[in-house]
């Protein structure tokens, strides 16, 4: 399979409903369960079904993208023939208006022509999932389909695609006579000319698109049995490895179902948490139905209640902070935050 799909990820996808935790990062940089960015799944998928070439399509904001995926070396894409490869995209067109994926592909269009593998798989970055595409690119030769769109078991599209090269080029190429500025347009023209089949995906997969959905689904990972549907053993979810201590918790610290990252100092109490690499909760701290970022700093009798904190946030002594499951209260980044702040 290695000649034979290539690996399209659309990392330009902007979300108004996560603009909190998007200030300075991409959607596909954005941090999950603890040591993980959301593109780690959708990436570690293509290499668990031997794709050995990907292409990245970032927009605004991705340094931190690129710093987290580097070389490609945690995935096994740091190679001298094909490997990872980043094409960032512009923001808007000359009219000042947005465009699609399509004329993003086209400023690099050599890289499609050059490529060796007959089909390409086209996806978003924002879909928490484990998948083998191997089933999919069987099934798609099988059906005779020009074009095949995922979708969820009783629920819509997915947006990922699966077309041959030559296909894709073709429709990149005359995109300003179809109209067609992504693989959207292309699959949802009745007057298509293209045979189009969608393949029925039965696994467990939640589209992050909003803070409700990023907390509501961080705080399923607490169930084993979602955990287990999410992380398996045979396929697992790669991530940018870092050299870190284990966590140190202190006498009279208490933990109760929480996944808690290395290089942590625990003195407080953390429950039904989710906790990043870094953290130091001060004694006295109660953390609860919390995600916390890394190297953030929660000082001593502060309580948090469904509560998002970003990165290298500070909570001052003595602070409360509350919110609800449907709308959890959010930090930025880099930010302080004071019990007089919140008086």
């Amino acid at each position: 399979m290695k000649k034979e799909l290539l690996g399209v990820i659309d990392a330009t996808t902007y979300h108004e409903d996560l603009e909190d935790l998007l200030a300075h990062r991409a959607l596909a940089a954005l941090p999950f369960a603890g040591r993980y960015r959301i593109i780690d799944f959708v990436l570690s998928n293509m290499v668990n079904s031997g794709i050995r070439s990907v292409a990245i399509f970032p927009k605004m904001q991705y340094r931190s993208l690129m710093d987290h995926l580097g070389s490609g070396k945690n995935w096994d894409l740091n190679r001298k023939r094909d490997g990872l490869f980043f094409f960032p995209s512009p923001s808007v067109d000359f009219d000042g208006k947005k465009i699609g994926s399509f004329e993003n592909f086209a400023a690099n269009l050599d890289f499609f022509y050059r490529s060796t593998q007959e089909y390409s798989l086209i996806s978003n970055c924002y879909t928490v999932f484990n998948m083998n595409f191997r089933s999919i690119l069987e099934w798609h030769s099988n059906s005779k389909c020009d074009i095949t769109e995922i979708h969820q078991k009783d629920g819509g599209s997915m947006e990922m695609y699966l077309i041959k090269t030559s296909l894709l080029i073709k429709l990149i190429e005359t995109r300003n006579e179809t109209g067609y500025t992504c693989m959207k347009d292309a699959v949802n023209d009745i007057q298509s000319l293209y045979t189009i089949c969608n393949y029925e995906y039965d696994g467990y997969a939640v589209m992050i698109d909003s803070i409700e959905n990023y907390f509501s689904t961080s705080m399923n990972l607490l169930q084993s049995d979602v955990w287990k549907k999410l992380f398996i053993k045979e396929q697992p979810i790669f991530t940018k490895v870092k050299d870190e201590p284990p966590t140190k918790y202190i006498k009279g610290s208490v933990v109760k179902n929480a996944m808690i990252a290395n290089g942590c100092l625990i003195s407080g109490s953390v429950e039904n948490s989710i906790i990043s690499r870094g953290v130091k909760i001060g004694k006295g701290a109660v953390i609860k139905n919390c995600i916390i970022m890394q190297k953030c700093v929660i000082e001593d009798n502060c309580i948090l209640d469904s509560v998002i904190l970003d990165k290298d946030v500070k909570v001052e002594a003595g602070t409360q902070l509350t919110g609800t499951a449907g709308s959890p209260f959010v930090v930025r980044k880099g930010t302080q935050q004071g019990a007089l702040m919140n008086s």
